[in-house]
Parts: structure tokens; C-alpha cells; sequence
């Protein structure tokens, strides 16, 4: 059965859209802004991050972080919340009946947040915490050096969490101020998806926001091409397993090329029918774990290819993806393969909305970036019109020689090297 949403905008600017569930037992409430890690400046990295955590920490009716947390946890239902390069989001999930509950504690956290200085103080050292175990962990640590390198010194290549440093210096003010720019009702969809009606929504809505002001909707600085970037980034550690990380441009969200881009990364790196983990893992045993994934934001993209290898296979691997890539920008895809590649993209991406979760959270996510939401069907369809040509376009628009940038946490490695690897 196909899946419906209807949308309506508030007078201020807010959109609002529900995804009806008549089966659903739950209720998805997901507050999606247009804002992220990009919309920071220098010396106020991580600041959007922090303020993520300190929405959380006590509101006007809910003055502790304990009594947020109580008023949905007593419904039995989840809160949390992510920030992202361009999307912040809070979200809820709770049985269907609980729609207004769900939407008066977001309402509350989002509008009336306490930031209370000693709160503040407390998860300042957390997010500091955060940022150090991030550091410790090689397998994400990697995925940072590669971002860092790949854009350089400008907000894509800055951490989403900042660094501890940024971080000892924010201020209430700072949070204030960031919320007065950003988190406003042009720059805010609101997307409820399970066992509800439009109507219903969008009454519990104009109750708690129609009376904010409209403000117009920011925007973020453009990508700066020509800052300087690294081919190689590397961090020697004393550990057992390298870990690889690799990037090539790839495209902004609203590019045509996009279904064929989801083709294109199926192919290289999604799943055991991969061409990565067929050549990488299966045939030559050179690591565990091989895969591929895509990133798209409003004027770039970026494709990663990420490993974990024994150090004395990191040599080998670098060459066989690189191999791998080559193959598809000089090879055209056989009817076989993009057959079961087609079906494996369209079978993935119908199984990704089976919640109510799922759901709400694609319809906010596309009416805020993309401004529209397209139905499953038709991207259903777009993907099985995507032909072999269409894939060797895709290659040859990101396969180019000299833009794939490496990144390697793991002992003794030689960048050198590895820089010579990455220019075949």
C-alpha cells in the first residue's frame, strides 16, 4: 500500500507533516532544523553539538534533565536527539495515544530550554568526554582525519562535536544566540508519522508555536574549493589493526545523478554482494570489515570507503580498491549484476521505512533539505530505470585522478607511500 503524508505551514513559517499509520501502536515526533556543525564559526566548533546536550538538561516545566526524561520514559516510549553537518534533530517516540505528551515535551525542551550555568558547567566536561572517547576509538577517529583532510580548514572539514578547547570557552549567551539565528520556525519542519491524523497534529502545533515570530531562514556559507587539503592524512598508534579510510567527491543532494550514485556506491561497497567485500574479505582474506557509503549535503558530497586490515595488508588493500574503482569507471556493469544490484537497492530502501520511526524521520529530513518529499514509488522507480551507462557516467563524474584523499590510523605507517598508493 502506498505511503501518504500531507503537510501544511504555520503563518511564522514552521512546516508541519504527518505520515498516518492506521496500524501503527506508536507516534514518531521528530523537530528537524536546518542547522549543524556547518552553520558554526571559528572558535565555536561544537557549538551546535553542545547545545543539543543542554536542550536536554531542563526546561521551564521540566526543570531537570531527570523529569524530561521521566515524562517520556513513564509512557513508555524514547526521546534523544542528533546533530549532523546540517541537520539538528530532537525526536520522540511513544505509543499513539501519547501524541500530545510527545509534542509538549519537544515543544517545552525547544522553546524553553533552562541552559542552566551549572548544568552547563557539568555536561561541558561530558562533551568533552564524548570528544576523547571519539578520539580513542581508531575505527571513527579515522572517518575525522579523512573529513579534516579532504575539505580542509572550513566548517565540512570541522568535527560535529568540536574540540576540547572550543568547547572550555562557550558561553549561555553563545547558545542563546546561536538558537535566536537558527532555530527558527522557517527553518523548522515538524514531522509526526503513526497512528494519527493531520488535523489532530497540526491543532497540538499552532497551539505551542503559531505565537512565534517569523524570522527569516539563514543560510550556510558555500564550499570553499580552493582551500588546501591534504592526499594524506595519517596517526600512528601502537594497535593491532590499521584502519582505512578513503574519499572521492561525489555529488550534492538534489544532483540527478543521485539514484544512479546509489547504484554506484550498492556496487562498490554495500553488503556481502559487494564488489569491495567479494575482492577485499572474501577472495583475499585482507580484512574483516570493507564497505562503502555516501554523504550529500546541500552543495557537495562525498563518498567513503572505509577498512580495518592487518598493518601488513594496508599496502595491498589501498591498491585492490583502487583497482575496484578503476574497474568501474573502465568497465561498463553486466545485465546480471545490475539486475541484483537494482533489486538489492530498491529491497534495501523499502525495508529502511518499515517503522513509523523511519518514516517520520525521511519526511522531515526531505521537506527540510530538499524542500519536497518525493514518494517511495517514485524513487522505487528511478532506481530500477538506472542502466549501465548511467553507472559508468557516475564513475567517471567521481573516479578522477588526483581526488582521492586517505586517511590511515594504525602503527607505523608510511604516508609517503601510501600518497603514491592513492595516485594510481
Amino acid at each position: 500500500m502506498p505511503i501518504s503524508w500531507e503537510i501544511s505551514e504555520l503563518a511564522n513559517g514552521l512546516r508541519v507533516v504527518t505520515t498516518p499509520l492506521a496500524t501503527a501502536q506508536s507516534v514518531s515526533v521528530g523537530f528537524f532544523i536546518g542547522t549543524g556543525s556547518r552553520a558554526e564559526e571559528r572558535g565555536s566548533q561544537g557549538l551546535a553539538h553542545f547545545l543539543e546536550h543542554m536542550v536536554f538538561k531542563g526546561s521551564e516545566r521540566r526543570p531537570t534533565a531527570m523529569a524530561i526524561a521521566e515524562a517520556v520514559e513513564g509512557a513508555g516510549g524514547v526521546l534523544n536527539a542528533y546533530t549532523s553537518k546540517e541537520v539538528t534533530c530532537f525526536w520522540n517516540h511513544l505509543p499513539y495515544e501519547k501524541l500530545e505528551l510527545a509534542v509538549d515535551v519537544l515543544a517545552d525542551m525547544l522553546l524553553h530550554p533552562l541552559l542552566d550555568a551549572q548544568e552547563m558547567e557539568r555536561e561541558r566536561s561530558v562533551v568533552q568526554q564524548e570528544i576523547r572517547r571519539n578520539r580513542d576509538q581508531p575505527g571513527a577517529w579515522v572517518g575525522e582525519l579523512l573529513t579534516q583532510a579532504f575539505y580542509g580548514d572550513q566548517p565540512l572539514g570541522w568535527s560535529t562535536a568540536g574540540n576540547e578547547e572550543t568547547v572550555a570557552t562557550m558561553q549561555r549567551q553563545d547558545f542563546l544566540s546561536y538558537m535566536d539565528a537558527w532555530y527558527v520556525p522557517a527553518n523548522t519542519v515538524m514531522s509526526v508519522a503513526g497512528n494519527v491524523s493531520h488535523q489532530d497534529v497540526l491543532t497540538v502545533a499552532r497551539r505551542h508555536f503559531e505565537d512565534r515570530p517569523a524570522k527569516p531562514s539563514p543560510s550556510f556559507l558555500p564550499l570553499d574549493p580552493d582551500l588546501p587539503t591534504q592526499r594524506v592524512a595519517v596517526e600512528s598508534r601502537p594497535i593491532s589493526q590499521a584502519n582505512l579510510a578513503m574519499a572521492l567527491p561525489a555529488f550534492a543532494r538534489k544532483d540527478p545523478d543521485r539514484y544512479a550514485l546509489m547504484i554506484f556506491n550498492s556496487l562498490l561497497g554495500r553488503g556481502m554482494s559487494s564488489r569491495l567485500f567479494k575482492e577485499v574479505r572474501e577472495r583475499r582474506g585482507l580484512a574483516y570489515s570493507v564497505g562503502s557509503s555516501v554523504s550529500r549535503y546541500f552543495d557537495t558530497g562525498l563518498l567513503v570507503i572505509s577498512a580495518g586490515v592487518a598493518p601488513q595488508n594496508l599496502k595491498e588493500t589501498v591498491r585492490v580498491i583502487v583497482g575496484e574503482l578503476h574497474k568501474l569507471l573502465e568497465e561498463p556493469v553486466g545485465a546480471d549484476e545490475m539486475t541484483k544490484v537494482r533489486d538489492y537497492s530498491v529491497g534495501s530502501f523499502r525495508l529502511s521505512l518499515e517503522t513509523s520511526m523511519a518514516l517520520g524521520q525521511r519526511a522531515g529530513d526531505l521537506l527540510l533539505t530538499m524542500g519536497e518529499i518525493e514518494p517511495i514509488e517514485s524513487v522505487v522507480e528511478k532506481v530500477q530505470a538506472i542502466t549501465a551507462d548511467d553507472v559508468l557516467r557516475v564513475a567517471r563524474r567521481i573516479v578522477q585522478a588526483g581526488k582521492l584523499v586517505l586517511s590511515v590510523i594504525g602503527p607505523d605507517v608510511e604516508s609517503e607511500e601510501l600518497a603514491d598508493l592513492a595516485s594510481d
